[in-house]
């Protein structure tokens, strides 16, 4: 697994030069681009969610479209429409920004349901049917949405079968007072995005990504893995618990970030630390606990408390 490391630690220190003091979201941020997996940024206006999106999009050389959504956006500005070529007398399909391999959707719930469910068959299936006629996504194939939690004005909130198809959510903060005043040091002359170089190419980061799914997880482990996830749908506080592709989503995160971490195997640590990115936001919490201020972290926090962790066991070969 030291490729996939060399290749996480390329891509972090790169991204890093234009994301300053966020080295962990920029980590999760590379887990969900081993799984292929789908990302959800919410946080407040200009502390750097696109350009994160497009730091990553220059490491790699993938392509790279940016949609910034409104409510008069129509599915067919998302997923492209086929336009009837009077010269050979045949429809022709025009292919939308989301045929790309990485798609920034900003502010995605600025955009209303119908545009909004333009994107499910692309991110669940990586294809998109315009029509009647069906096409493949290129791959890797990963959609980095933003929202504001704050300004809800002009916004439709996210449905659960939009936001469930997020393998993760990440909040990147405001940054400290010295990593702020390294961001003016470093954008006095131009901006360094105009400076970033590819560092890994696609051929690589597919090969990566069929490592990350080699690494082991023990049975144990992904007993774990599914009581957290059973636990969050029983909780006295949740209305909707996490889901199946949740645990997957879990499973899946896990194994990347061993990966990452130089190992060929999961250990629960590692499903305790992506618990919270990965499972959160498929939570749906009741009204009365609502009105208690109680939140989808505290839930996970609570889950791991009570959620026995399993021993180790020697692998027998």
């Amino acid at each position: 697994m030291q490729i996939v490391q060399a290749l996480a630690n390329r891509v972090l220190g790169n991204v890093q030069k234009i994301i300053i003091g966020k080295q962990n979201e920029v980590r999760l941020t590379i887990v969900a681009l081993l799984c292929e997996g789908h990302l959800l940024i919410e946080d407040v206006p200009g502390v750097g969610k696109t350009m994160l999106a497009r730091a990553i999009a220059r490491s790699i050389g993938c392509t790279f479209r940016r949609i910034q959504f409104t409510p008069d956006m129509l599915p067919s500005d998302v997923t492209g429409v086929s336009i009837f070529n009077q010269k050979n007398m045949e429809f022709e399909f025009r292919p939308g920004p989301i045929m790309a391999q990485i798609v920034l959707t900003d502010e995605i719930n600025r955009a209303t349901p119908k545009t909004q469910s333009a994107l499910l068959e692309a991110m669940e299936e990586r294809q998109v049917t315009v029509d009647g006629i069906t096409h493949a996504m290129a791959r890797p194939f990963l959609v980095l949405a933003t929202q504001n939690p704050i300004e809800y004005e002009g916004t439709f909130p996210l449905p659960e079968a939009q936001v469930d198809r997020f393998m993760m959510r990440i909040h990147l903060g405001y940054p400290s007072k010295a990593h702020e005043i390294d961001v003016l040091n470093r954008q006095s002359d131009h901006h360094p995005i105009q400076d970033l170089e590819q560092v890994v190419s696609v051929e690589e980061l597919v090969e990566a990504q069929k490592m990350a799914r080699s690494v082991y997880v023990d049975d144990l482990v992904k007993a774990y893995i599914v009581d957290l996830v059973t636990t969050t749908r029983d909780h006295p506080d949740i209305y909707l618990g996490a889901s199946p592709r949740g645990s997957l989503g879990l499973f899946a995160a896990a194994r990347a970030w061993a990966a990452i971490e130089g190992r060929d195997f999961v250990v629960p640590d590692d499903v305790k630390l992506l618990a919270e990115p990965t499972l959160a936001h498929r939570l749906i919490i009741s009204p009365s606990a609502r009105i208690k201020n109680v939140t989808p972290r505290q839930i996970i926090e609570d889950t791991l408390r009570h959620t026995p962790v399993p021993g180790a066991r020697a692998k027998i070969r």
